[in-house]
């Protein structure tokens, strides 16, 4: 769960969160040293009096600055091809729940447990209990089993919405008409929170995510526990 004046990112319960985060770290790295060095060198331009005139025809410092960005562009471009890969792979899933986008609330639909479907809304302030989050809780979370692949399959029924959890690195479009899919693998239990990343109307910022994150053994002894 994000807090304030938090700079970094949330910290990752999935495999691929952990990549995402990683990535981000290594191209922070990358841009942080250019920055210093075009810093460093207008500084020295700036301070600096230039009494020699060599350099207007230097071709193998045009030959290093050309081929210099482009070894960057690769050191970047191949772990973030590689995670984009790794995002899209389907694994032998062991659960497929399928979630619907509405205005404004979620429902799903755990097909593997003989069809049982709920929805689930923002809880409003008056029925919060001490300690829930303002605008991020809701009456039925999603429960799901940690250390087991899971498919999601995302949809929406009217509008363009999007089913985000930023710890799992989850991030998937529900678009009416079509159906997508991700796939993830929790580490850890605990419950975590995300809200539907698209601007689909008016109320977009009041349709909250809540996953609940359990032991394997404890989900496979039924989904009662959901409503």
């Amino acid at each position: 769960m994000a807090h304030p004046v938090q700079l970094g990112l949330q910290d990752a319960t999935s495999p691929i969160m952990e990549e995402l985060i990683a990535f981000h770290d290594h191209a922070f790295m990358i841009v942080s040293l250019i920055s210093f060095l075009v810093l460093y060198v207008l500084s020295s331009v700036l301070t600096t009096k230039l009494t020699s005139t060599n350099i207007t025809d230097a071709q193998e410092m045009e030959t290093i600055w050309t081929i210099l960005p482009a070894i960057i562009l690769v050191l970047i471009a191949m772990p973030s091809l590689r995670i984009l890969y790794l995002t899209d792979e389907i694994n032998n899933p062991s659960f497929t729940i399928k979630s619907i986008g509405h205005q404004w609330y979620w429902t799903y639909e755990y097909t593997d447990y003989g069809g049982l479907i709920f929805n689930s809304y923002m809880l409003p302030s008056l029925f919060l209990n001490p300690g829930d989050l303002r605008l991020l809780e809701v009456d039925n979370r999603v429960v799901l089993p940690i250390e087991a692949p899971v498919r999601m399959m995302i949809t929406s029924q009217d509008v363009l919405h999007s089913w985000t959890i930023p710890t799992l690195g989850l991030k998937t479009d529900a678009i009416p008409g079509r159906l997508n899919q991700t796939t993830f693998t929790a580490m850890r239990p605990g419950v975590y929170y995300g809200q539907c990343s698209e601007i689909c109307g008016a109320n977009h910022s009041f349709m909250p995510i809540v996953a609940e994150l359990i032991p394997l053994k404890i989900f496979e002894m039924g989904p009662v526990f959901t409503l």
